[in-house]
C-alpha cells in the first residue's frame, strides 16, 4: 500500500490553489475537472511522490458540501494497491463501512485515474474517518 494523495475539501478551488502557491510550490498541477460520479470538481498538484486533491463542491447536494460549510479541510487520505477488492473486503471485515464500491475511474483521464479502480471506506473509530483505495496503473 502506497499513499497516492491527501484530499482537502475546499469551498473554491482556484481561491485555494492561489493561497497554496503563496507558500508552497508543486510540481505540477491539473485543470480542475469534474467527477460527475462525486458531483464535486478536483485538482491535483503534485509533490514528488505523493499529491494534494483539493475537491470543492460542484453542485450544491454534493457529498461535500456540508464538509465545506463546516470549514472544510483534510477529507481523507488515498493509497494505492495492487487490488482494491481485496483491500476493501479486507477494511470491511475490520469495521470500515464501504461509502462506494470499487468503480473503474472512466473519464478521469484528466487526472490520471484513468480505467482504474477506486472505493471510498469509512471508518467512524478512527482519527482519519475516509479511506480511498485505488488500482496501481
Amino acid at each position: 500500500m502506497k499513499l497516492h494523495h491527501i484530499g482537502i475539501a475546499v469551498k473554491n478551488i482556484q481561491n485555494s490553489l492561489g493561497d497554496l502557491t503563496q507558500f508552497l510550490s508543486f510540481e505540477s498541477t491539473t485543470i480542475p475537472a469534474l467527477v460527475t460520479s462525486q458531483k464535486v470538481n478536483v485538482c491535483f498538484l503534485k509533490t514528488n511522490d505523493v499529491y494534494i486533491e483539493l475537491i470543492e463542491p460542484a453542485v450544491e447536494n454534493s457529498p461535500v458540501s456540508d464538509f465545506v460549510k463546516g470549514g472544510g479541510g483534510f477529507h481523507h487520505l488515498c493509497f494505492e494497491v495492487d487490488d482494491v477488492n481485496a483491500k476493501v473486503n479486507e477494511f470491511r471485515n475490520k469495521g470500515g463501512i464501504i461509502v462506494s464500491p470499487p468503480e473503474l475511474t472512466i473519464g478521469w483521464e484528466k487526472l490520471g485515474f484513468e480505467n482504474r479502480l477506486a472505493s471510498f471506506v469509512y471508518f467512524d473509530n478512527l482519527p482519519v474517518k475516509l479511506i480511498e483505495f485505488i488500482s496501481k496503473k
